[in-house]
């Protein structure tokens, strides 16, 4: 029975952080371009580090996980015990993507004032080739 938990749970946790790296990944972009003041190249890479450090972060999380609970014998067991490490999972997955949300917003305002205020410019950067 904990075999099959085990790896109902880490198929779930680590879809799930898959499913949510990419999508945060492709829909922040616009935003990150935004923070700093348009500049792609530097929103491209921030992006893609942001989405490194929710892999290491998550993935972590989850692998370490693995060793709290008590192991199921039932199959009751096996869903109260999937249920709060895959929830958990979960509240971690969002809490991530506020803290980064706060701190790109932060950034982002900081930027903003600092491009009003004339205290940095932006360059063009000529545009890399596509992928």
């Amino acid at each position: 029975m904990i075999t099959f938990a085990y790896a109902i749970y880490l198929t779930v946790t680590i879809g799930l952080t898959i499913w949510v790296a990419r999508t945060l990944s492709k829909n922040g972009e616009v935003f990150l371009v935004e923070c700093f003041g348009h500049d792609e190249v530097l929103a491209r890479s921030t992006n893609h580090l942001l989405v490194v450090g929710f892999y290491l972060m998550n993935l972590g999380f989850i692998l370490l996980t693995l060793q709290f609970g008590t192991e199921p014998t039932t199959m009751p067991e096996a869903i109260r015990f999937l249920s709060s490490k895959i929830g958990l999972a979960v509240v971690v997955l969002g809490a991530m993507h506020f803290f980064n949300m706060n701190a790109i917003a932060k950034f982002g305002r900081k930027v903003a004032s600092w491009l009003r205020e004339g205290q940095i410019a932006v360059h063009p950067v000529p545009a890399s080739p596509p992928r």
